[in-house]
């Protein structure tokens, strides 16, 4: 694609950087990424980045838990109620100053979290379990009825298998929304996985550590190259800028309803199926 055609695509700007977002309806399970790398190939020059979220990533691998399948144990019950909702709701959330958005959601955890606590003890242990949110890169939002989506498998695999399917010299990268946090030049994640140079799978303690620390934005987890942190942070954080802009995203379980009008638990695929997501963004250096 020529740099004069992309005034004919959809685009923003941001800084030094143009942003072209891939649309798509719902990448299901086990459907490949096509509906991605198709576009990707066409619109893409070397140089490029391709940002894709993990969530659909995760999807195709069809990484899918069902939370009605679990029954909640006397210790999701209590780091659900007594620990998330009352203890970091109204207390450690508010004295460590931690996002008004995230402690009004706390105060108002529904029942239905007692399963997801008891899905993050048995999957990951209590490390991540202690966190009272956002567990381990577990994403509640993009799947249908009570299932939700663990983060996916080998993300850097992936990116290096979608590079070559795209068969330009871009960089492909797949990212998370849970923060990467920066303490005396070192960066860290509570998420299980994370590219080089970020220390990952720290769980509750990276989190507590986090808010005393520079919250960097997104998490890159997989990477079809080897680059920088800073660089990897910069473009992850401008793809989630984006993300951010649009009236469709989903980032918590409260803004399921608003965006699709169902209730959480009853969202279908045909519910998700009928908006339009932005899985992924090619980002170009101007």
């Amino acid at each position: 694609m020529k740099d004069s055609d992309v005034k004919n695509i959809k685009h923003v700007i941001n800084g030094d950087y143009l942003v072209i977002p891939i649309e798509t309806g719902y990448i299901k399970p086990g459907d490949d990424l096509s509906s991605i790398i198709n576009p990707a190939r066409e619109l893409m020059k070397d140089g490029d980045y391709l940002v894709i979220a993990e969530t659909p990533v995760s999807v195709s691998q069809n990484r899918l838990i069902d939370e009605a399948e679990y029954s909640p144990s006397l210790s999701a019950k209590f780091l659900t109620v007594v620990w998330s909702k009352y203890l970091w709701g109204y207390i450690l959330g508010p004295l460590l100053k931690i996002k008004k958005r995230t402690i009004k959601n706390l105060r108002k955890l529904p029942k239905q979290t007692e399963a997801h606590k008891e899905v993050v003890l048995q999957l990951y242990g209590l490390k991540h379990a202690l966190k009272p949110a956002s567990e381990a890169g577990i994403d509640l939002s993009n799947a249908p009825g009570t299932c939700v989506s663990l983060l996916p498998e080998n993300p850097e695999k992936v990116a290096k298998e979608i590079k070559a399917d795209i068969e330009k010299d871009v960089c492909v990268m797949i990212i998370d929304t849970d923060a990467t946090y920066m303490k005396n030049g070192k960066y860290f994640t509570g998420l299980p996985i994370a590219i080089e140079g970020i220390e990952a799978d720290k769980g509750f303690f990276g989190y507590v550590k986090g808010q005393l620390s520079q919250n960097m934005g997104s998490t890159p987890l997989g990477c079809s190259e080897k680059m920088d942190v800073e660089t990897a942070l910069k473009i992850a954080n401008i793809a989630e800028d984006y993300q951010k802009s649009l009236s469709t995203e989903m980032k918590t379980i409260h803004s399921v309803k608003a965006v699709l009008g169902s209730e959480m638990d009853e969202v279908t695929i045909e519910d998700l199926d009928s908006i339009t997501h932005t899985p992924a963004v090619i980002i170009r250096k101007i």
